[in-house]
């Protein structure tokens, strides 16, 4: 128990409220958008912006932000002037900044040790700076989910009726992509560029397994997001393992087991057992 007791450690487990709690919500909307591979991209360019501080001898910080919002300002109008469908416009960013990632990493002198610690993360090095980051990005996208809690819901299942209903869904859809784009930037130290991706779709998709109702999804989700970081954070703890792979493979965990446990699959099995009854 002395271990709770370490200021580092303390630190992990608050960030770990903050982590699950913006990732959780934010995969609410990736999920349910079907653009799952937006975490993938934006982490990506994110890692570029690092890497190219870096190289800089700069702050990290303030590049992953501005490369996270330069991907999150791209992805919108890429995918509405270029009339394609947004799994594509990600994909190609995607592509991008890989290639700019990959570029950057060949090209950064001396031992690669930082650079590659951006990619995995880990809760247990993080600053007071990092926390007050996590804390910012936690309070703005509770804020924003609240306050227009009906104009995202409008956006996430139709940009077109949310449009003829009078609501600015494209205003609003970038907001989506930019507060995702802030949420990945500001959980690269904790869960790592590689990593986050996950962390972001497996809590949505576990909640998912347990309720349709969106107020109850957003909630699971987060809950879910913050029991993985913690369940990873002890774990790696007790038994020294890597800190962001062990979220993740909880996160699986936890998602493998909403799917084997869930009261949607039970009573979709009994209306079909009851109809197979019934025709017979």
């Amino acid at each position: 128990m002395e271990i709770f007791k370490l200021p580092f450690f303390q630190k992990a487990i608050i960030s770990g409220v903050l982590v699950g709690l913006t990732c959780g919500i934010v995969g609410v909307w990736v999920f349910l958008m079907k653009i799952s591979f937006i975490g993938v991209a934006i982490s990506h360019s994110a890692f570029s912006g690092a890497l190219l501080a870096l190289l800089l001898n700069k702050p990290v910080i303030p590049f992953t932000f501005l490369f996270s919002f330069l991907a999150s300002c791209l992805l919108g109008p890429l995918s509405d002037k270029g009339e394609i469908s947004p799994d594509t416009s990600i994909g190609i960013l995607f592509s991008l900044t890989l290639g700019i990632s990959f570029l950057l990493l060949g090209i950064l002198p001396g031992a690669k040790t930082q650079a590659l610690n951006l990619l995995w993360g880990s809760m247990l090095i993080l600053e007071k700076v990092d926390l007050i980051l996590l804390f910012i990005t936690a309070i703005l996208t509770v804020f924003i989910t609240v306050v227009f809690f009906k104009e995202i819901q409008a956006v996430i299942f139709s940009r077109e009726l949310a449009k003829s209903s009078g609501i600015p869904s494209t205003l609003f859809f970038y907001l989506i992509l930019f507060l995702t784009g802030m949420v990945v930037s500001s959980n690269l130290k904790s869960v790592g560029g590689l990593l986050v991706f996950s962390l972001i779709i497996n809590p949505s998709a576990s909640a998912y397994q347990i309720t349709y109702d969106i107020k109850r999804m957003y909630v699971l989700s987060a809950l879910f997001g913050i029991l993985s970081c913690w369940a990873g954070l002890f774990f790696s703890a007790f038994f020294d393992t890597p800190v962001g792979a062990t979220i993740i493979l909880f996160s699986g965990f936890l998602f493998f087991f909403c799917v084997i446990f869930s009261p949607k699959r039970k009573r979709k099995w009994r209306r079909e057992e009851s109809f197979s009854i019934k025709s017979h």
